[in-house]
């Protein structure tokens, strides 16, 4: 057993950083609250969808900044990546494409999770594939046996 919180970076949008912009106006209010967040948790699910075949802006902008904040941004913290697309490859690209770059961000990568063919394997926003059910539970346990 474990308690979940749901972080949603669109609650926390910041300007596209710049260090110009971070000079002139320092870290942005969102992005501070953000990491008191990030600070107090345990481990990390980083849920995400591909758009064009990488890292969503919005997610890339929000690790620029939280980067500014001091320290590492996952604090070496047990992370799962998951990734899903409408195609039979199942964000596998963004997912390589993260787990390439997370362990810059401090994150100790446990796992990650493809979910292709969004529109067969979810129904009202739940996972319905008995194998993608099976998988997700594998890499949770994974990812909770870090905690221990």
């Amino acid at each position: 057993n474990a308690d979940l919180s749901i972080i949603r970076l669109t609650d926390f949008e910041a300007p596209i950083y710049r260090n110009e912009l971070e000079k002139e106006s320092g870290i942005p209010v969102n992005i501070k609250k953000l990491r008191l967040l990030f600070d107090e948790a345990d481990a990390f699910i980083v849920s995400t969808p591909e758009y064009n075949g990488s890292i969503p802006a919005g997610l890339k902008n929000t690790m620029d900044w939280l980067s500014r904040t001091g320290g590492k941004i996952f604090q070496d913290k047990p992370v799962l990546l998951m990734a899903t697309s409408p195609g039979g490859r199942g964000g596998q690209t963004v997912l390589n494409h993260l787990s390439a770059v997370v362990p810059f961000w401090g994150a100790k990568l446990v796992g990650t999770l493809s979910l292709p063919n969004f529109g067969a394997n979810f129904l009202d926003g739940k996972l319905i594939s008995r194998e993608l059910s099976e998988e997700l539970e594998t890499v949770l346990e994974k990812l909770l046996s870090e905690l221990e």
